[in-house]
């Protein structure tokens, strides 16, 4: 039997809209849609590069507790409001995805806040146990 579990990162959005940062349904873990703020503060950078780095960090955190990282991502998803900030955004992104090379896709769309400038989505595979 599959167990799925549940990981929450402290958002207070987690709590006012009910979702979870990741699900972890056996070896898949599916991050939802993370943005650039710092949770611990709940602050978020007016620069759209730094909210990059931010999402990576908070999904990087959310991998680790479900027992992999970054370089087991399989599938991401960037959405942005302003397609000419994805662009700026590509060093960080490469720096992270470069050699994992995950399916990808980008999405000009609005987000919840204004101050957002970009929110990713990732998939992965938990490593298999040995």
């Amino acid at each position: 039997m599959t167990m799925r579990r549940a990981i929450l990162s402290g958002s207070t959005f987690e709590e006012q809209i009910g979702y979870a940062r990741a699900v972890v349904d056996g070896d898949r873990v599916h991050v939802s849609g993370t943005t650039g703020f710092d949770y611990a503060t709940m602050t978020i950078s007016d620069d759209v590069v730094e909210q990059a780095e931010q999402c990576l960090r908070n999904i990087g955190a959310a991998l680790a507790e479900a027992g992999c990282g970054l370089p087991d991502v399989v599938r991401v998803r960037y959405l942005l409001p302003e397609r000419a900030d994805f662009e700026p955004c590509w060093p960080v992104l490469r720096r992270h995805f470069g050699e994992v090379r995950p399916a990808a896709t980008m999405l000009v769309c609005g987000l919840a806040d204004p101050r957002m400038k970009i929110e990713i989505e990732v998939d992965a595979r938990r490593p298999s146990a040995a």
